[in-house]
Protein backbone atom coordinates (compact mmCIF):
# COMPACT_ATOMS: atom_id res chain seq x y z
CA UNK A 1 0.00 0.00 0.00
CA UNK A 2 2.07 2.45 -1.51
CA UNK A 3 0.54 6.16 0.12
CA UNK A 4 1.42 5.03 3.48
CA UNK A 5 5.05 4.48 2.69
CA UNK A 6 7.59 7.48 2.85
CA UNK A 7 9.96 5.27 1.01
CA UNK A 8 8.13 4.96 -1.97
CA UNK A 9 5.70 8.26 -1.91
CA UNK A 10 7.67 10.61 -0.28
CA UNK A 11 10.34 12.28 -2.65
CA UNK A 12 13.66 15.06 -1.69
CA UNK A 13 14.38 17.55 -3.93
CA UNK A 14 17.79 19.32 -3.34
CA UNK A 15 17.18 23.32 -3.08
CA UNK A 16 19.12 26.36 -3.95
CA UNK A 17 21.67 27.58 -1.36
CA UNK A 18 19.94 30.75 -1.28
CA UNK A 19 16.57 29.92 -1.52
CA UNK A 20 17.23 27.55 1.27
CA UNK A 21 18.75 29.85 3.59
CA UNK A 22 15.91 31.85 3.47
CA UNK A 23 13.34 29.35 4.06
CA UNK A 24 15.58 28.75 7.21
CA UNK A 25 15.12 33.07 8.00
CA UNK A 26 11.18 32.21 7.89
CA UNK A 27 11.49 29.21 9.72
CA UNK A 28 13.52 31.24 12.49
CA UNK A 29 10.65 34.01 12.48
CA UNK A 30 7.71 31.89 12.84
CA UNK A 31 9.26 30.21 16.15
CA UNK A 32 9.79 33.89 17.61
CA UNK A 33 7.47 33.88 20.65
CA UNK A 34 4.89 36.30 19.32
CA UNK A 35 4.06 34.28 15.93
CA UNK A 36 4.34 30.65 17.60
CA UNK A 37 0.54 30.72 18.58
CA UNK A 38 -0.23 32.12 14.83
CA UNK A 39 2.53 29.33 13.80
CA UNK A 40 0.55 26.17 15.29
CA UNK A 41 -3.03 27.42 14.13
CA UNK A 42 -1.48 27.19 10.35
CA UNK A 43 0.61 23.67 11.30
CA UNK A 44 -2.82 22.35 12.42
CA UNK A 45 -4.75 23.34 9.70
CA UNK A 46 -2.64 21.78 7.22
CA UNK A 47 -2.56 18.92 8.78
CA UNK A 48 -5.89 18.78 10.33
CA UNK A 49 -6.91 14.90 9.06
CA UNK A 50 -3.70 13.58 11.44
CA UNK A 51 -5.01 15.99 14.30
CA UNK A 52 -8.51 15.24 14.61
CA UNK A 53 -10.50 11.97 14.52
CA UNK A 54 -9.26 8.75 14.82
CA UNK A 55 -6.36 9.39 11.71
CA UNK A 56 -3.33 10.22 13.99
CA UNK A 57 -4.22 7.14 15.88
CA UNK A 58 -3.48 5.13 12.93
CA UNK A 59 -0.46 6.61 11.32
CA UNK A 60 1.71 9.98 11.55
CA UNK A 61 2.13 12.81 8.44
CA UNK A 62 5.00 11.64 5.90
CA UNK A 63 8.08 13.91 6.30
CA UNK A 64 7.40 15.43 3.09
CA UNK A 65 3.92 16.73 4.41
CA UNK A 66 4.91 18.22 6.77
CA UNK A 67 7.28 20.37 4.86
CA UNK A 68 4.81 20.98 2.99
CA UNK A 69 2.55 22.34 6.05
CA UNK A 70 5.56 24.55 6.58
CA UNK A 71 5.59 26.10 3.45
CA UNK A 72 1.88 26.49 3.56
CA UNK A 73 2.47 28.66 6.99
CA UNK A 74 5.43 30.80 5.18
CA UNK A 75 4.24 31.53 2.12
CA UNK A 76 0.00 31.17 2.30
CA UNK A 77 -1.09 31.99 5.89
CA UNK A 78 -2.55 35.30 7.04
CA UNK A 79 -2.03 35.38 10.82
CA UNK A 80 -5.70 35.56 12.58
CA UNK A 81 -4.59 38.26 15.19
CA UNK A 82 -3.84 40.93 12.89
CA UNK A 83 0.16 40.31 12.31
CA UNK A 84 1.80 40.61 8.79
CA UNK A 85 2.71 37.27 7.27
CA UNK A 86 6.08 35.84 7.48
CA UNK A 87 7.04 37.05 3.87
CA UNK A 88 6.14 40.88 5.00
CA UNK A 89 8.08 40.21 7.99
CA UNK A 90 11.23 39.21 6.74
CA UNK A 91 10.83 42.20 3.96
CA UNK A 92 10.86 44.49 6.90
CA UNK A 93 13.85 43.50 8.72
CA UNK A 94 16.46 46.04 9.28
CA UNK A 95 18.28 44.54 12.03
CA UNK A 96 20.49 42.52 9.75
CA UNK A 97 21.48 41.93 6.39
CA UNK A 98 19.55 39.58 4.07
CA UNK A 99 21.32 38.94 1.09
CA UNK A 100 20.17 40.29 -2.35
CA UNK A 101 20.30 36.75 -3.57
CA UNK A 102 17.90 35.35 -0.87
CA UNK A 103 15.61 38.38 -1.24
CA UNK A 104 15.27 37.12 -5.16
CA UNK A 105 13.61 34.72 -3.84
CA UNK A 106 10.80 36.71 -1.59
CA UNK A 107 8.69 37.58 -4.66
CA UNK A 108 8.28 34.17 -6.34
CA UNK A 109 7.65 32.56 -2.73
CA UNK A 110 4.92 34.63 -1.79
CA UNK A 111 2.92 33.55 -5.52
CA UNK A 112 3.70 30.25 -5.37
CA UNK A 113 1.02 27.73 -4.20
CA UNK A 114 0.65 23.69 -3.73
CA UNK A 115 0.03 22.17 -7.36
CA UNK A 116 -0.74 18.86 -8.38
CA UNK A 117 1.62 18.04 -11.86
CA UNK A 118 1.69 15.58 -14.13
CA UNK A 119 5.45 14.44 -15.13
CA UNK A 120 5.95 14.67 -18.77
CA UNK A 121 9.27 14.26 -20.43
CA UNK A 122 12.81 15.00 -20.22
CA UNK A 123 13.99 18.11 -22.09
CA UNK A 124 17.66 16.59 -22.87
CA UNK A 125 18.95 19.65 -24.06
CA UNK A 126 17.77 22.11 -21.45
CA UNK A 127 18.40 19.33 -18.71
CA UNK A 128 14.92 20.22 -17.45
CA UNK A 129 11.79 18.03 -16.41
CA UNK A 130 8.90 18.72 -17.97
CA UNK A 131 5.77 19.34 -15.70
CA UNK A 132 1.97 20.10 -16.48
CA UNK A 133 -0.43 21.10 -14.01
CA UNK A 134 -3.34 19.00 -13.80
CA UNK A 135 -5.42 22.36 -12.22
CA UNK A 136 -4.85 23.92 -15.06
CA UNK A 137 -2.87 22.76 -17.61
CA UNK A 138 0.18 24.97 -16.61
CA UNK A 139 3.64 23.55 -17.83
CA UNK A 140 6.38 23.32 -15.43
CA UNK A 141 10.28 23.78 -16.68
CA UNK A 142 12.06 21.87 -13.64
CA UNK A 143 15.77 21.52 -13.52
CA UNK A 144 16.88 17.81 -14.00
CA UNK A 145 18.53 15.98 -10.69
CA UNK A 146 19.09 13.02 -8.95
CA UNK A 147 15.79 12.96 -7.41
CA UNK A 148 14.78 11.75 -10.84
CA UNK A 149 15.36 8.27 -10.77
CA UNK A 150 12.10 6.00 -10.69
CA UNK A 151 10.17 9.26 -11.52
CA UNK A 152 8.31 7.28 -14.74
CA UNK A 153 6.14 9.57 -17.12
CA UNK A 154 2.15 10.02 -16.00
CA UNK A 155 3.18 10.25 -12.38
CA UNK A 156 1.91 13.16 -10.28
CA UNK A 157 3.52 15.10 -7.62
CA UNK A 158 1.91 17.15 -4.92
CA UNK A 159 4.28 19.93 -4.53
CA UNK A 160 5.00 23.28 -4.31
CA UNK A 161 6.61 25.14 -7.31
CA UNK A 162 8.34 28.13 -7.32
CA UNK A 163 8.99 30.08 -9.87
CA UNK A 164 12.90 31.16 -10.68
CA UNK A 165 13.61 34.48 -9.96
CA UNK A 166 13.39 36.62 -13.20
CA UNK A 167 11.27 34.21 -15.17
CA UNK A 168 7.91 36.09 -15.29
CA UNK A 169 6.15 33.67 -17.44
CA UNK A 170 6.16 31.13 -14.90
CA UNK A 171 7.84 28.32 -16.61
CA UNK A 172 11.08 28.07 -15.34
CA UNK A 173 10.72 26.96 -11.81
CA UNK A 174 11.84 24.43 -8.74
CA UNK A 175 10.58 22.18 -6.81
CA UNK A 176 9.93 23.53 -3.22
CA UNK A 177 11.97 20.81 -1.72
CA UNK A 178 9.68 17.71 -0.85
CA UNK A 179 7.32 16.45 -2.81
CA UNK A 180 4.99 13.40 -2.74
CA UNK A 181 4.76 10.84 -5.56
CA UNK A 182 0.73 9.39 -6.84
CA UNK A 183 0.29 7.22 -9.20
CA UNK A 184 -1.73 9.37 -12.41
CA UNK A 185 -4.86 7.11 -11.00
CA UNK A 186 -4.57 8.58 -7.24
CA UNK A 187 -3.56 11.91 -9.04
CA UNK A 188 -6.58 12.44 -10.72
CA UNK A 189 -8.74 11.11 -7.74
CA UNK A 190 -7.20 13.33 -5.43
CA UNK A 191 -7.25 16.32 -8.42
CA UNK A 192 -11.77 15.28 -8.76
CA UNK A 193 -12.04 15.65 -4.72
CA UNK A 194 -9.75 18.91 -4.28
CA UNK A 195 -12.70 19.88 -7.15
CA UNK A 196 -15.48 19.20 -5.09
CA UNK A 197 -13.54 21.07 -2.87
CA UNK A 198 -13.34 24.20 -4.96
CA UNK A 199 -16.90 24.25 -5.60
CA UNK A 200 -18.36 23.66 -2.43
CA UNK A 201 -16.14 26.37 -1.36
CA UNK A 202 -16.75 28.68 -3.82
CA UNK A 203 -20.47 28.29 -3.47
CA UNK A 204 -20.29 28.74 0.26
CA UNK A 205 -17.73 32.00 -0.07
CA UNK A 206 -19.78 33.13 -3.13
CA UNK A 207 -16.37 33.89 -4.66
CA UNK A 208 -16.74 33.29 -8.26
CA UNK A 209 -12.97 34.16 -8.37
CA UNK A 210 -12.10 30.81 -6.61
CA UNK A 211 -12.93 28.82 -9.83
CA UNK A 212 -9.56 29.70 -10.95
CA UNK A 213 -7.36 27.21 -9.69
CA UNK A 214 -3.69 28.95 -8.73
CA UNK A 215 -6.32 31.32 -6.89
CA UNK A 216 -7.96 28.31 -4.97
CA UNK A 217 -4.48 26.66 -4.68
CA UNK A 218 -3.13 29.86 -2.98
CA UNK A 219 -5.83 30.20 -0.77
CA UNK A 220 -7.44 26.65 -0.03
CA UNK A 221 -4.68 24.58 -1.10
CA UNK A 222 -4.75 23.05 2.40
CA UNK A 223 -7.20 20.82 1.08
CA UNK A 224 -5.12 19.37 -1.25
CA UNK A 225 -3.26 18.16 1.88
CA UNK A 226 -6.39 17.19 3.37
CA UNK A 227 -7.37 14.90 1.04
CA UNK A 228 -4.27 13.32 0.89
CA UNK A 229 -4.36 12.59 4.10
CA UNK A 230 -7.33 10.79 3.74
CA UNK A 231 -6.35 8.78 0.94
CA UNK A 232 -3.42 7.04 2.88
CA UNK A 233 -5.64 6.49 5.63
CA UNK A 234 -8.45 4.60 3.34
CA UNK A 235 -5.22 3.34 1.67
CA UNK A 236 -4.27 1.63 5.08
CA UNK A 237 -7.53 0.51 6.20
CA UNK A 238 -8.07 -1.48 2.57
CA UNK A 239 -4.35 -2.43 2.90
CA UNK A 240 -5.24 -4.37 6.63
CA UNK A 241 -8.28 -5.67 5.39
CA UNK A 242 -6.74 -7.52 2.53
CA UNK A 243 -4.12 -9.00 4.76
CA UNK A 244 -3.59 -12.57 4.31
CA UNK A 245 -2.80 -14.07 7.64
CA UNK A 246 -1.75 -18.06 7.72
CA UNK A 247 -0.71 -20.57 9.46
CA UNK A 248 2.69 -21.79 9.68
CA UNK A 249 1.88 -24.33 6.99
CA UNK A 250 0.41 -22.05 4.66
CA UNK A 251 -2.97 -22.93 5.14
CA UNK A 252 -5.59 -19.60 6.01
CA UNK A 253 -5.44 -18.85 10.04
CA UNK A 254 -8.56 -18.75 11.00
CA UNK A 255 -8.82 -15.80 13.69
CA UNK A 256 -12.49 -15.08 13.52
CA UNK A 257 -14.06 -17.06 16.18
CA UNK A 258 -17.61 -17.46 18.03
CA UNK A 259 -18.77 -19.84 20.30
CA UNK A 260 -21.93 -21.05 21.14
CA UNK A 261 -23.69 -23.23 23.62
CA UNK A 262 -26.31 -26.37 22.91
CA UNK A 263 -28.24 -29.62 24.21
CA UNK A 264 -29.83 -30.74 20.78
CA UNK A 265 -26.05 -32.49 20.08
CA UNK A 266 -28.40 -35.08 17.26
CA UNK A 267 -30.20 -32.30 15.53
CA UNK A 268 -28.21 -29.41 15.34
CA UNK A 269 -25.80 -32.13 13.56
CA UNK A 270 -28.26 -33.44 11.02
CA UNK A 271 -28.62 -30.13 9.91
CA UNK A 272 -25.24 -29.15 9.55
CA UNK A 273 -25.01 -32.26 7.47
CA UNK A 274 -27.10 -30.50 4.95
CA UNK A 275 -25.88 -26.95 5.68
CA UNK A 276 -25.19 -24.99 2.24
CA UNK A 277 -21.50 -24.36 1.10
CA UNK A 278 -20.31 -27.12 4.22
CA UNK A 279 -19.17 -30.64 3.76
CA UNK A 280 -18.34 -32.92 6.58
CA UNK A 281 -14.75 -33.11 7.63
CA UNK A 282 -12.87 -35.96 9.30
CA UNK A 283 -12.01 -35.24 13.17
CA UNK A 284 -9.00 -35.93 14.71
CA UNK A 285 -10.10 -37.23 18.55
CA UNK A 286 -8.13 -36.04 21.24
CA UNK A 287 -4.89 -38.39 22.37
CA UNK A 288 -6.08 -41.15 24.82
CA UNK A 289 -9.49 -40.15 24.10
CA UNK A 290 -11.99 -43.36 24.55
CA UNK A 291 -15.02 -42.75 21.71
CA UNK A 292 -17.97 -41.34 23.34
CA UNK A 293 -21.28 -41.65 22.08
CA UNK A 294 -21.27 -37.91 21.03
CA UNK A 295 -17.77 -37.60 18.86
CA UNK A 296 -17.40 -34.28 17.60
CA UNK A 297 -18.24 -33.59 14.35
CA UNK A 298 -16.58 -31.12 11.92
CA UNK A 299 -17.70 -28.97 8.63
CA UNK A 300 -15.41 -26.97 6.56
CA UNK A 301 -16.10 -24.54 3.93
CA UNK A 302 -13.76 -24.19 1.55
CA UNK A 303 -12.70 -21.14 -1.06
CA UNK A 304 -9.93 -19.47 -2.82
CA UNK A 305 -7.25 -17.67 -0.20
CA UNK A 306 -4.27 -15.98 -1.53
CA UNK A 307 -2.70 -18.21 -3.90
CA UNK A 308 -4.57 -21.35 -2.64
CA UNK A 309 -7.88 -22.05 -4.57
CA UNK A 310 -9.36 -24.53 -2.07
CA UNK A 311 -8.37 -24.26 1.11
CA UNK A 312 -10.36 -24.39 4.46
CA UNK A 313 -11.93 -20.57 5.52
CA UNK A 314 -14.23 -21.65 7.98
CA UNK A 315 -14.69 -24.59 10.28
CA UNK A 316 -17.55 -25.62 12.21
CA UNK A 317 -16.64 -27.83 15.55
CA UNK A 318 -19.93 -29.31 17.02
CA UNK A 319 -19.24 -31.04 20.68
CA UNK A 320 -21.67 -32.75 23.18
CA UNK A 321 -22.14 -29.34 24.01
CA UNK A 322 -20.88 -26.49 22.40
CA UNK A 323 -20.29 -25.10 18.38
CA UNK A 324 -17.11 -23.71 17.74
CA UNK A 325 -17.08 -21.45 14.29
CA UNK A 326 -13.49 -20.35 13.57
CA UNK A 327 -13.16 -18.28 10.12
CA UNK A 328 -10.53 -16.71 8.12
CA UNK A 329 -12.18 -12.76 8.37
CA UNK A 330 -14.99 -11.00 10.13
CA UNK A 331 -17.45 -10.74 7.55
CA UNK A 332 -16.95 -14.39 6.94
CA UNK A 333 -17.79 -15.17 10.77
CA UNK A 334 -21.00 -12.27 10.31
CA UNK A 335 -22.58 -14.08 7.38
CA UNK A 336 -22.03 -17.70 8.73
CA UNK A 337 -23.48 -16.28 11.98
CA UNK A 338 -26.65 -15.10 10.27
CA UNK A 339 -26.88 -18.37 8.66
CA UNK A 340 -26.38 -20.30 11.97
CA UNK A 341 -29.22 -17.66 13.20
CA UNK A 342 -31.83 -18.64 10.64
CA UNK A 343 -30.99 -22.25 10.57
CA UNK A 344 -31.63 -22.78 14.35
CA UNK A 345 -33.03 -19.68 15.82
CA UNK A 346 -32.92 -20.29 19.95
CA UNK A 347 -31.56 -23.87 19.64
CA UNK A 348 -28.31 -22.50 19.82
CA UNK A 349 -27.50 -20.18 22.62
CA UNK A 350 -24.36 -17.18 21.52
CA UNK A 351 -21.87 -16.89 24.33
CA UNK A 352 -19.25 -14.65 22.22
CA UNK A 353 -17.11 -13.79 19.61
CA UNK A 354 -13.31 -11.99 18.64
CA UNK A 355 -12.47 -10.91 15.30
CA UNK A 356 -9.27 -9.51 16.13
CA UNK A 357 -6.27 -10.57 14.35
CA UNK A 358 -3.00 -11.10 16.60
CA UNK A 359 -1.39 -7.66 16.70
CA UNK A 360 1.56 -7.14 14.70
CA UNK A 361 3.75 -3.82 13.78
CA UNK A 362 3.80 -3.61 9.73
CA UNK A 363 7.30 -2.51 8.26
CA UNK A 364 7.34 -0.03 5.88
CA UNK A 365 8.85 -2.22 3.35
CA UNK A 366 6.01 -4.28 3.84
CA UNK A 367 3.48 -1.13 2.98
CA UNK A 368 5.63 -0.31 0.02
CA UNK A 369 4.03 -2.79 -2.46
CA UNK A 370 1.01 -3.46 -4.23
CA UNK A 371 -0.22 -6.89 -3.30
CA UNK A 372 -1.95 -7.80 -0.21
CA UNK A 373 0.21 -8.86 2.81
CA UNK A 374 0.77 -12.14 3.72
CA UNK A 375 1.45 -12.62 7.59
CA UNK A 376 2.42 -15.64 8.93
CA UNK A 377 0.95 -16.40 12.62
CA UNK A 378 3.08 -18.57 14.76
CA UNK A 379 1.94 -21.50 16.85
CA UNK A 380 2.76 -19.05 20.25
CA UNK A 381 0.74 -16.25 18.82
CA UNK A 382 -2.37 -18.32 18.17
CA UNK A 383 -1.78 -20.03 21.34
CA UNK A 384 -2.36 -16.42 22.62
CA UNK A 385 -5.02 -15.22 20.71
CA UNK A 386 -7.13 -18.44 22.03
CA UNK A 387 -5.81 -17.39 25.68
CA UNK A 388 -7.17 -14.25 25.91
CA UNK A 389 -10.48 -15.22 24.35
CA UNK A 390 -11.10 -18.41 26.35
CA UNK A 391 -10.63 -16.83 29.62
CA UNK A 392 -13.29 -13.64 29.20
CA UNK A 393 -15.37 -16.05 27.59
CA UNK A 394 -15.53 -19.38 30.26
CA UNK A 395 -15.17 -16.71 33.25
CA UNK A 396 -18.34 -14.94 32.07
CA UNK A 397 -20.18 -18.47 31.45
CA UNK A 398 -19.33 -18.94 34.78
CA UNK A 399 -22.09 -16.50 35.71
CA UNK A 400 -24.95 -17.59 32.80
CA UNK A 401 -27.43 -19.69 32.29
CA UNK A 402 -26.33 -22.82 30.92
CA UNK A 403 -28.57 -25.03 28.95
CA UNK A 404 -26.76 -27.93 29.98
CA UNK A 405 -27.54 -27.62 33.39
CA UNK A 406 -31.06 -26.48 33.31
CA UNK A 407 -30.76 -22.54 32.53
CA UNK A 408 -29.12 -22.70 36.16
CA UNK A 409 -25.40 -20.83 36.25
CA UNK A 410 -22.50 -23.29 36.96
CA UNK A 411 -21.17 -20.98 40.22
CA UNK A 412 -24.76 -21.69 41.63
CA UNK A 413 -25.00 -25.44 40.07
CA UNK A 414 -22.10 -26.02 42.07
CA UNK A 415 -23.60 -25.71 45.24
CA UNK A 416 -25.58 -29.12 45.59
CA UNK A 417 -23.53 -32.32 44.98
CA UNK A 418 -25.17 -33.24 41.43
CA UNK A 419 -25.04 -30.10 40.25
CA UNK A 420 -21.19 -30.25 41.39
CA UNK A 421 -20.27 -33.19 39.47
CA UNK A 422 -22.38 -31.75 36.26
CA UNK A 423 -20.25 -28.79 36.20
CA UNK A 424 -16.98 -31.24 37.04
CA UNK A 425 -17.84 -33.44 33.52
CA UNK A 426 -18.77 -30.16 31.63
CA UNK A 427 -15.66 -28.13 32.33
CA UNK A 428 -13.70 -31.43 31.70
CA UNK A 429 -15.26 -31.73 28.04
CA UNK A 430 -14.58 -28.45 27.82
CA UNK A 431 -10.70 -29.27 28.36
CA UNK A 432 -10.87 -32.61 26.30
CA UNK A 433 -12.09 -30.09 22.96
CA UNK A 434 -10.13 -27.41 23.51
CA UNK A 435 -9.45 -25.40 20.54
CA UNK A 436 -5.72 -25.23 20.93
CA UNK A 437 -5.40 -29.17 21.05
CA UNK A 438 -6.49 -28.84 17.71
CA UNK A 439 -4.42 -25.86 16.11
CA UNK A 440 -1.52 -25.55 18.63
CA UNK A 441 -1.01 -29.15 19.84
CA UNK A 442 -1.68 -28.30 23.71
CA UNK A 443 -4.96 -26.94 25.65
CA UNK A 444 -4.71 -22.81 25.46
CA UNK A 445 -6.39 -22.17 28.83
CA UNK A 446 -5.56 -23.36 32.08
CA UNK A 447 -8.95 -25.22 32.98
CA UNK A 448 -8.30 -25.26 36.63
CA UNK A 449 -9.23 -21.09 36.53
CA UNK A 450 -12.41 -22.15 35.81
CA UNK A 451 -12.71 -25.04 38.26
CA UNK A 452 -11.32 -22.52 40.87
CA UNK A 453 -14.25 -19.66 39.68
CA UNK A 454 -17.43 -21.87 40.37
CA UNK A 455 -16.16 -23.12 43.32
CA UNK A 456 -14.48 -26.96 42.75
CA UNK A 457 -11.63 -28.13 44.74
Amino acid sequence: MKLASETTAGLWVPLAPSLEALLERLESLSLEPGFAAQAQIALRLALQPYREGGAGALMSPLQQETTLANLVLYADFYPQDGQATLIEQLRDVITEHIPQEEREWLDPLKHSALDLVEFLSVDERDQRLVFRSLGNARVYRVPDGAFREGLQPGQVLLTRLIREPGDVEWERAVIAGAAIRLSNEDGQGLLNAARDDQRQVEISAGSFELGDWPEFAKRYGHMLLWTFARMRVAALVDAVRSIHYVTEGGQPYLYALALYDHVEYGYITEMLAGLEGFERAASARPPGEVSPSKDAQHFVQRGAYGGLESAVVARLILTATQLWVECDSRERLDTIKHTLAATFGFSLHFRGETYVSPPRQIKESELAVEEPLTLVISVEEDRALLNGFLESLYLAWAERDCPSLGNHMPRHAATSEAGRKQVAALIADMERQDPGIRRAGQASFDYNKLRAHVGLD
